[in-house]
């Protein structure tokens, strides 16, 4: 497949929180890192990533693909959905008719479309929208499959369940996790990679000496997490306001790496 140009949507999995740039602002994460090992292979490859935390299903719709088909790109990366799906009100089946809607306006434009379906959320209290998560995955599944989408199966990968995958918020990959995600796009792309992304997490340092010990230590990392990420995110939540307010897209223009 020939792809000169390459342009990446969505939310804060493909803006790349928590995957921070060395010595610089801002973040780096798996599009940013597939792009660079894609420039690898196709040199002079352009590249533009709309991709804004907090965003909505909706809005990618409507702020993001129209100016993706402006641009007239080779491929364009669709994951969204899951800010939705961690709402009260989030439906896998009314945002699946989005989804697909959103996929026929990329292919009527003539962009080859690569599509990710969610995580498996493992934490306590994520764990409550598996089942909707699931549901919304199934779907996805069935309109790449219609389609004849690329796609990125992120439920799949069994190395994005260890804890290690994530950061302390327990919503955004670690950097190494973002670089096995763009290991994986490669590979469903058909594209040589010197690394293998299904590679074992190293050991724990420090094992818990008993299993009253190592749950007590879960717990606390547990209220740590409510008291510093989901108080901040219900807050935001009551004032109807979201992370991505006042953000724009880091790399809003199509051009080369």
């Amino acid at each position: 497949m020939a792809i000169g140009s390459f342009v990446a949507l969505g939310d804060s999995f493909t803006e790349g929180l928590d995957d921070p740039r060395a010595g610089q602002e801002g973040y780096l994460g798996w599009a940013d890192r597939f792009a660079g090992m894609l420039a690898a292979q196709r040199p002079g490859l352009r590249y533009a990533n709309l991709a804004v935390r907090g965003k909505l299903l909706g809005q990618v719709a409507e702020e993001q693909i129209p100016r993706a088909i402006a641009m007239a790109p080779d491929l364009v990366s669709l994951a969204a959905g899951g800010n939705d799906l961690l709402r009260p009100r989030g439906d896998p089946d009314t945002l699946a008719e989005q989804f697909d809607e959103a996929v026929r306006t990329l292919l009527m434009a003539g962009c080859r479309v690569l599509v990710f379906t969610g995580f498996d959320p493992r934490f306590p209290v994520l764990r409550l929208i598996r089942g909707k998560v699931a549901a919304y995955n199934m779907h996805l599944r069935a309109i790449a499959d219609r389609h004849q989408c690329l796609l990125v199966d992120l439920w799949s990968m069994r190395v994005l369940r260890d804890p290690h995958a994530w950061s302390a918020d327990r919503l955004h990959l670690t950097p190494d996790a973002h670089q096995r995600v763009a290991l994986r796009t490669c590979e469903v792309l058909g594209l040589p990679v010197a690394a293998d992304w299904q590679e074992p997490w190293p050991l724990a340092e420090g094992i818990a000496s008993s299993q009253a010990r190592a749950w007590l230590a879960a717990r606390r990392t547990d209220l740590r997490w409510a008291r510093l990420h989901a108080a901040p995110w219900v807050a935001r939540r009551v004032r109807g306001v979201s992370s991505g307010d006042g953000i724009t897209p880091k790399r809003p223009e199509l051009l080369p790496l």
